[in-house]
C-alpha cells in the first residue's frame, strides 16, 4: 500500500475514473472501490481521505476520516484544497517512485524464477515488458507474435526496441500466413475477432511450451481494464481478456501485472522514464485483432498492404501538423466498397478508404475531431497519388455514441 492513500468510492458515477486521474496528477495515490465496500474494509485500507463519487448512501462519519462528496466532476483549484489542506497530503507520489517500488516487488516475487510476457507491441505490453526487463533481465522472455495484422513497420520497430536495448530474451514469431489462412473467406466482424484471438493463443501456447518451465506469466493489465471489467459488484462496462486471473494455456505459478494500478497517461510516463522510444510510448491505441477489424469484409494480404500504406500517410501528416498528441486516436479503414473514379484520364474501379479521428478522455465516449480542411486535403491527395487501388476517401464525422470508435 502506498503512503497517503485516498479512497474513491464509486456510486455509479461516470466521473470516478476522471476524479482518480485528477488525484493522481496532484501526486497522491488513490484507488476506486465499489459502493459495496464495507466499513471494516475501508478501515483496513487506512485512507487519509475519502471521495464519494455519485449519489452516496453511506454514513462514514463514525470513521473520522475527511470525506468529500461529489455528484459531478470535482473542480481542481477544490480537489487540491481537500487533498493538501484537509487530508494533509504532500503530493510526493511519482512515477519514479512507482518504478523503484515495482522493481523491488518484482525481484522479491520472482526470485530465481522465470517469467514470460506476451508482447503485442502496444503501449501497455511494451512498457510492462520494459519494466520487467529492468527488474529481472534475462529471467524474462518476451514472445512477440507478429500476426501480419500490424501497422506499417511496427513489427520491425518492436523488435528493434527490445532485441537491442533490454536484457530480456526476445522471440519474434512470424505467423502472418497462419492468420491469413484462418481468415480466408471470413467477413463477419465477431467471427474475425474470435479467430484472431484463438489463433494468437495457439501460437503463444506453442512458443511457451518450446521455452520449457516458466514460473510467472506477465500481463500489461492497466487500471481502466480492471474498473471497466467490474470491481467487486461494480458495473461491467466491457470485459477485458487480461482481467480475471491466470489462463489455463500453460501451467504458471502466478501472475504478475506491474501496471495494474496505473492509468494510460501514467503508463506512458513510465515508458519515457525507462527509455522506451517515442514511437512505442506514444503509439496509438490499437485493437487486439489489429488491422483485421480495420479491413471491412474478407481480410487479404492485398487489402492489408493497401491499408498499411494509407494509414501510415494519415498518421505521418497528423504528426507533421503537430496534432499527434492532441488527438487520442486516428486511423484509416479500408472498406469493402469499390467505386468508379478517374486516374490519368482512365476509368478506375477501386476501394473507398475511410479516415477516423477522435478525442476522448476515457474511450467510453468520444467526439470526432474537427480537423483542418487543409490537412484533410493534403492527406487525401497523398494517399490517392501514392497508394494504388484507392480512388475515393471519406472522413467519419460520427461521435461515440451512436457509433463506436472502431468500425468493427
Amino acid at each position: 500500500m502506498q503512503n497517503q492513500y485516498v479512497l474513491i468510492i464509486d456510486f455509479g458515477s461516470q466521473y470516478s475514473q476522471l476524479i482518480a486521474r485528477s488525484v493522481r496528477k496532484l501526486g497522491v495515490y488513490c484507488e476506486v472501490k465499489p459502493s459495496t465496500i464495507t466499513l471494516d474494509e475501508i478501515k483496513s485500507l487506512e485512507p487519509v481521505g475519502i471521495i464519494l463519487s455519485g449519489e452516496s448512501n453511506k454514513d462514514l462519519s463514525k470513521l473520522g476520516i475527511p470525506t468529500l462528496e461529489s455528484k459531478t466532476l470535482v473542480e481542481d483549484n477544490t480537489l487540491k484544497a481537500f487533498l493538501y489542506d484537509t487530508c494533509g497530503c504532500i503530493g510526493d507520489w511519482t512515477m519514479t517512485r512507482y518504478i523503484e517500488n515495482q522493481i523491488k516487488e518484482i525481484r522479491d516475487k520472482v526470485g530465481n524464477g522465470k517469467a514470460l510476457c506476451a508482447l503485442s507491441g502496444g503501449v501497455d505490453s511494451s512498457v510492462c515488458a520494459a519494466l520487467m526487463s529492468k527488474a529481472i533481465g534475462s529471467q524474462l522472455t518476451c514472445v512477440f507474435v507478429d500476426t501480419g495484422l500490424m501497422r506499417k513497420n511496427e513489427g520491425d520497430e518492436v523488435e528493434a526496441a527490445f532485441s537491442k536495448n533490454f536484457d530480456a530474451k526476445f522471440i519474434r514469431v512470424n505467423a502472418q500466413d497462419r492468420f491469413l489462412s484462418r481468415l480466408k473467406g471470413v467477413t463477419d466482424p465477431e467471427t474475425k475477432r474470435k479467430i484472431i484471438g484463438e489463433e494468437f493463443i495457439r501460437v503463444f501456447e506453442e512458443e511457451a511450451r518450446k521455452i520449457g518451465k516458466v514460473d510467472f506469466l506477465v500481463q500489461g493489465t492497466i487500471y481502466p481494464d480492471v474498473i471497466e471489467s467490474g470491481i467487486g459488484d461494480g458495473k461491467i462496462v466491457k470485459s477485458h481478456h487480461n482481467v480475471g486471473g491466470l489462463p489455463s494455456v500453460v501451467d504458471f505459478k502466478d501472475l504478475i501485472e506491474p501496471l495494474r494500478s496505473l492509468f494510460k497517461d501514467e503508463v506512458r510516463k513510465i515508458g519515457e522514464e525507462l527509455g522506451l522510444p517515442d514511437y512505442l510510448v506514444w503509439r496509438q491505441p490499437f485493437p487486439g485483432p489489429g488491422l483485421g477489424i480495420r479491413v471491412i469484409g474478407e481480410v487479404t494480404k492485398e487489402k492489408l498492404d493497401i491499408l498499411r500504406d494509407a494509414d501510415y500517410i494519415f498518421r505521418e501528416e497528423i504528426a507533421n501538423a503537430g496534432l499527434d498528441k492532441e488527438i487520442n486516436q486516428y486511423f484509416a479503414i479500408i472498406t469493402d466498397m469499390r467505386s468508379v473514379g478517374v486516374t490519368d484520364d482512365k476509368r478506375t474501379y477501386d476501394y473507398t478508404l475511410a479516415l477516423r479521428a477522435v478525442k476522448t478522455t476515457d474511450f467510453m465516449t468520444a467526439e470526432w475531431v474537427r480537423m483542418p480542411y487543409e490537412l484533410l486535403d493534403k492527406v487525401s491527395q497523398r494517399i490517392i497519388n501514392e497508394v494504388k487501388h484507392i480512388n475515393r476517401i471519406v472522413y467519419d464525422i460520427t461521435s461515440k455514441p451512436p457509433a463506436t470508435i472502431e468500425w468493427e
